[in-house]
């Protein structure tokens, strides 16, 4: 068992793991933060992504002790009490989820796609940059219109 130490979602945390506890088992399991969803375990759907450092990664890709240190936010991280990250509230208002099982990891890439391309974005590069988030119930139009308009929010 190791010892663990980094802040989630601005917050100071600390816990014994053992080295081969994934990042998305440390925050399910031990913090109980369960937004962050588990849909394949192989790396290919993109539900785990939250964001390390300010950098979306698939959290069943990182060993917790990877985090040690480190800066963690997952979507439970997002929201300003009941005022939705705008991000969030774009999926909400542009019908960008179904069952929502894939929309956390959806949130989390989109707003890491948009840190790094900007506020204005095609549809092109929405869905070039989602590759790696996969959602079985819809054919992404809402989720693609949705990205647009969160990045549009979140310029000002």
């Amino acid at each position: 068992m190791q010892t663990i130490s980094m802040n989630i979602n601005g917050v100071p945390v600390s816990g014994e793991v053992e080295d081969r506890t994934l990042l998305v088992q440390f925050l399910r399991e031990n913090l109980r933060l369960t937004g962050t969803h588990v849909g394949c375990d192989t790396s290919q759907c993109g539900a785990c992504v939250v964001h390390l450092d300010g950098v979306s990664v698939k959290s069943c890709t990182i060993l917790a002790v990877q985090s040690d240190g480190c800066e963690v936010t997952t979507i439970e991280g997002l929201a300003n009490g009941s005022h939705l990250h705008p991000m969030q509230q774009a999926f909400k208002d542009n019908h960008g989820l179904q069952c929502g099982f894939c929309t956390p990891g959806m949130v989390m890439s989109a707003i890491d796609i948009v840190n790094r391309n900007g506020c204005d974005i095609d549809e092109a590069t929405v869905r070039k940059e989602l590759e790696g988030n996969i959602c079985r119930c819809t054919g992404y139009h809402n989720i693609v219109k949705s990205v647009q308009a969160g990045a549009k929010n979140m310029g000002g």
